[in-house]
Formats: structure tokens, C-alpha cells, sequence
């Protein structure tokens, strides 16, 4: 398997694992507004990196693998709110999720500058 899949899988258990924790908060008004968009940032990358996928020319990659990093960078933020805030009670998780939220933004930092090198070649 390529690592094209390894990524999209990684993005998507990241979403996946986003809702899962999503379910586990409180009602009150600052968990639920978090919540839901952490939920919007946290699937949006995975389903930019779809359409990233079928790209139709390296300037429409380099945009929508962008999208990805501004939803990804906008995730850890949400979350380092949340753990701040003491929204998240499951702190394992959160922590997990924090690392993994990291690593997808250093791929994907990687992933563009290297596709700016090859386009301005």
C-alpha cells in the first residue's frame, strides 16, 4: 500500500477519533460550541486530503493540501482550549489526539514544501 493510503487512513481515524471524543463531552454552552467545531475542523482535513487526491494540476494540490494544514493547525488549537479549559475529561485520549494532531501537521508541512520545490523547478 502506498503512503498516499497510509495518510488518508491516519486522517481518517484522526476524524473518526475527533467525533468519538466529541461524544464524551458536557452540554453546556462553551463544550458544545468546542465540539462542534472541533468536529468541522477536525473531518475537514480528511476530506480535503480526498480532494487534494484527484487535484487537476499541482497549483489545485498545493491549494487544498493548504486547506488541510489550516483545518489541522485549527484542530490543535481547539483542543489546547479544551485541555486548557478542562473540557476534556479523558485526558489519555486528548493527549494521543494531540500528538497525532501534530504529526499530521508536520507531514503535511513537509508534503507542501516539497511540492513548492518540485513546482518551481
Amino acid at each position: 500500500m502506498s503512503r498516499k493510503y497510509d495518510l488518508e487512513d491516519r486522517l481518517i481515524q484522526f476524524s473518526v477519533d475527533i467525533i468519538s471524543l466529541c461524544k464524551t463531552m458536557g452540554n453546556d454552552f462553551s463544550s458544545q460550541h468546542l465540539s462542534k467545531q472541533l468536529i468541522r475542523s477536525g473531518t475537514s482535513s480528511a476530506l480535503n486530503y480526498g480532494e487534494a487526491q484527484s487535484a487537476e494540476s499541482t497549483r489545485d494540490f498545493l491549494h487544498k493540501m493548504k486547506i488541510c494544514l489550516k483545518e489541522l493547525r485549527e484542530s490543535l488549537v481547539n483542543l489546547k482550549i479544551q485541555k486548557g479549559a478542562g473540557l476534556l475529561k479523558d485526558s489519555e485520549k486528548l493527549e494521543l489526539l494531540l500528538k497525532e494532531n501534530n504529526e499530521l501537521i508536520a507531514i503535511f508541512v513537509s508534503s507542501i514544501r516539497t511540492s513548492q520545490n518540485k513546482n518551481k523547478q
